[in-house]
């Protein structure tokens, strides 16, 4: 308890002073004869100190907290005038690079090294375009696969950004300006070149779309002709697949070579066409063997129809022969490397040609016998013509000779010809005209 009073004591002396606002340096120094006999005071108790020692607390917070205060309004001052002192120049030089011609103009005139971020914006633009396209007409005239093509073509649409990006207006009026400052690089001739040149090549990556397309979806219709002719359980089946087949193969035959897919197209051609060859190979050629004896037949069929009843006149033999020689030329054309088709074929050639031969037989008949008979009817003219009307002067020997040759004309008229039964009727009375004038 005595070292708590102590202490209950110190603590009270030395709040009375500073309560009381005087610094105790200073009392120390008053002098000596001015200090009063201190009053005796009484002694706090140990909760109203602790009240006193916390209000201290709060008056010492608040007057830190205000010294900060008043420094940091002295640094925002300060950050928002050095805001504006690089803001407006910013804005300026922002205004002055504005796109619009009425502006750039009177700042070319004026003050042209405002324009220094424009210049530098359509320099790079300009070296970039340069290499984004010698890039793609690299990949796109001299691919090797679709992947650059693809390639190509996104360099070109790079390309297309960085021309799209240059002020078009600035460039038409000062094409060639240049300042001691600045190495001005950029030419006109040289964008409308790039422009060219970048139409040209997006014309070259649109044929090879084509030319892909045209080789993915052949290259398609192909494996899947192929998948249905294994399926396939009927004849027709099977000849719809081999025509789509067909087909596919020659529309990739089409594809322009010049192009990439083009030449892959050729490259692989000889691998479909070996494939088909083996697949469809034999089937393919019985096909075309059945249909070539098909047609053959077929024409023999209208020879012998034709042929039917005779006799016939030299011109309806020439037409029957006609397609004989028809049904012959379809079965030649059968190659002897199918076995099967070419002996088929050789069966039936020799029956056709033997048909077209008697029929040349007939129609050389037809035409020797019909001459015969009209020898014949002239000579009969002829004599008559020269029998005199006295019978005193009649000419029995000269007579006899003329109906000799008559008959032997009549004699060479064939059986089965159109003029047979005239000149047998003939024949006869010759005959007997010479059976009477011997």
């Amino acid at each position: 308890m005595t070292f708590l009073h102590k202490i209950t004591k110190k603590f009270s002396r030395n709040n009375s002073q500073n309560v009381s606002g005087i610094n105790p340096s200073v009392i120390s120094q008053q002098p000596t004869g001015l200090k009063q006999p201190a009053k005796p005071s009484q002694p706090k108790t140990l909760a109203e100190l602790e009240q006193e020692i916390a209000a201290q607390g709060q008056v010492s917070s608040i007057s830190h907290q205000k010294r900060p205060s008043k420094a940091n309004r002295g640094i925002g001052t300060k950050l928002i005038w050095i805001a504006i002192l690089i803001g407006i120049p910013a804005g300026v030089i922002w205004l002055a690079n504005l796109p619009y011609p009425i502006i750039r103009r009177t700042v070319v005139q004026n003050a042209p090294f405002l324009l220094l971020p424009s210049y530098m914006s359509m320099e790079q633009h300009y070296r970039q375009a340069l290499a984004s396209i010698e890039q793609a007409e690299y990949l796109i005239e001299k691919p090797t696969s679709a992947a650059d093509l693809a390639l190509g073509e996104q360099q070109l649409q790079q390309t297309k950004t960085h021309l799209d990006n240059l002020p078009v207006g600035l460039v038409n009026d000062w094409p060639e300006y240049k300042y001691w400052w600045y190495d001005w690089r950029f030419s006109i001739y040289g964008l409308n070149a790039a422009r060219r040149q970048v139409g040209q090549l997006e014309a070259k990556v649109f044929q090879e779309k084509n030319a892909q397309t045209l080789l993915t979806d052949n290259s398609q219709a192909l494996l899947n002709a192929k998948q249905q002719y294994q399926i396939a359980t009927t004849v027709t089946d099977k000849k719809s697949a081999i025509a789509d087949w067909r087909s596919a193969l020659d529309k990739l035959e089409e594809i322009p070579g010049q192009t990439l897919a083009g030449r892959t197209a050729q490259n692989q051609l000889d691998a479909y066409k070996r494939d088909f060859k083996e697949v469809v190979g034999l089937a393919a050629g019985n096909e075309r063997v059945s249909a070539l004896i098909t047609a053959a037949q077929q024409f023999s069929w209208q020879a012998a129809k034709a042929g039917q009843n005779p006799p016939h006149t030299v011109t309806e033999w020439e037409q029957i022969e006609n397609l004989w020689s028809e049904a012959i030329n379809r079965l030649k054309q059968i190659s002897s490397e199918d076995l099967v088709g070419y002996a088929e074929a050789q069966k039936l050639l020799a029956t056709y040609e033997s048909n077209l031969g008697q029929v040349k037989v007939r129609r050389q008949a037809e035409a020797d016998s019909v001459q015969a008979f009209f020898m014949a009817q002239r000579e009969i003219e002829s004599l008559m013509a020269s029998i005199p009307t006295d019978p005193k002067n009649l000419d029995r020997n000269r007579i006899i000779s003329q109906l000799h040759g008559i008959i032997n004309q009549l004699e060479k008229v064939e059986k089965g010809t159109t003029v047979y039964l005239k000149a047998q009727e003939l024949l006869l009375s010759a005959n007997n005209k010479f059976k009477q004038l011997q």
